[in-house]
């Protein structure tokens, strides 16, 4: 073998061995649960139907019938990188409630946790209190630990 063969399969392993660990060193965005689609809170304003709700969002992650009924879409987003386990960067649950009589949107919050408190984007207002926070706080603290 000749001294030019040896020498560029030295220099082939050396760039191999340089860039494949750079492989490994990549962050993946993950979504899971619901995807909202933009401007989808736009599209649904007060007093729209439950129909018209499902068209523009979608089958609801959850129906709850606290004070009326409630669509849920319940949505996480994780940072992974390389091999290490996900982070979770953001949780949300996007809530449209509905009038027990007409099943017309009477509100829509989109709650997350800002400071440990479940907080509304829409309103810019935390929770009182009652059954649904506590359903609210549940959903949103029940991955923190993973």
């Amino acid at each position: 073998m000749s001294e030019f063969t040896i020498g560029r399969r030295a220099l082939a392993a050396g760039l191999l061995a340089a860039v494949l660990p750079l492989g490994g060193c990549f962050t993946q965005t993950l979504q899971r649960g619901y995807v909202m689609p933009e401007n989808a809170l736009e599209q649904v304003p007060i007093g729209s139907t439950q129909e018209q709700v499902l068209i523009v969002l979608g089958t609801p992650s959850t129906v709850a019938t606290i004070n009326g009924e409630v669509f849920y879409y319940i949505s996480q987003t994780a940072k992974q990188t390389a091999f290490l386990d996900p982070k979770i960067v953001d949780q949300r649950v996007l809530a449209v409630y509905f009038d027990p009589k007409s099943r017309r949107v009477q509100r829509v919050a989109n709650y997350g946790l800002q400071d440990g408190k479940v907080f509304d984007f829409v309103s810019r207002t935390t929770s009182a209190g009652g059954e649904e926070l506590s359903f609210l706080r549940q959903i949103l603290s029940a991955n923190k630990s993973s």
